[in-house]
């Protein structure tokens, strides 16, 4: 790229800058992104287990750390019209909590209570897929302007437009991308109506599994007198 026109870009955008800057006034709150971050996709029974796993470490030190010993007595309890994945994720949790040396009782009021609830969110807007190659709308925009292509655009001034989290594009990929589900996690160990231990995560979840986490509705039997007979 000659040096004329890398000067004429970074003036561009140094520009822009400067616009945005100046505008001290504003009808409504700006739009702003978060920091870089990046969230498990759950797409299997075997990532259930892991997300168990890690639950049932995390609840043991949280209880080490509230005071209770290990050999605590404590109950998983079963939400209301479980769905399918609750009804796995109880047993995982029983399974990895049992291995790790804790007594787990079959009924209620025999101990701590373990509770969990997966709650699910599911945004209508679209969700950005990250490829490789692909800008920035602001990106975009310069370079339709002066006429260049991706390749011509050095490394320093592509961390000019924001893009130096290029690279992390790979692991989204390979997930399949950002969706329009999502998944929180809280699971919770109380006493006697006394929150102990709490732990809240958020997962994306493929829109085709939606069903899998669903709960059903549950009908109560009503029993109906005929008329007019």
């Amino acid at each position: 790229m000659a040096i004329h026109t890398k000067l004429g870009l970074a003036l561009a955008v140094a520009g822009l800058a400067a616009a945005l800057s100046g505008c001290s006034n504003a009808p409504i709150p700006l739009a702003k992104n978060f920091e870089l971050t990046s969230e498990y996709k759950v797409r299997s029974a075997g990532h259930w287990e892991i997300l168990s796993r890690d639950i049932v470490s995390q609840t043991r030190d949280g209880l080490a750390r509230a005071g209770y010993r290990a050999d605590t007595p404590v109950y998983v309890s079963m939400p209301a019209n479980a769905s399918t994945f609750d009804l796995a994720f109880r047993d995982f949790l029983i399974t990895h909590l049992v291995q790790d040396g804790a007594k787990v009782y079959e009924r209620p009021g025999q101990g701590l209570e373990v509770t969990y609830n997966a709650q699910l969110v599911r945004h209508n807007s679209d969700r950005p897929h990250f490829i490789p190659g692909q800008f920035t709308m602001l990106a975009g925009g310069v370079m339709a302007a002066y006429g260049l292509r991706h390749s011509h655009l050095d490394t320093q001034l592509l961390a000019v437009l924001g893009l130096a989290g290029a690279a992390d594009y790979a692991n989204s990929i390979s997930s399949g991308g950002p969706t329009n589900t999502e998944m929180v996690l809280t699971t919770t160990v109380s006493n006697a109506g006394q929150y102990v231990s709490r732990k809240t995560d958020v997962y994306y979840l493929e829109n085709a599994d939606t069903p899998l986490f669903l709960r059903p509705s549950y009908y109560r039997a009503v029993n109906m007198n005929v008329v007019a007979q």
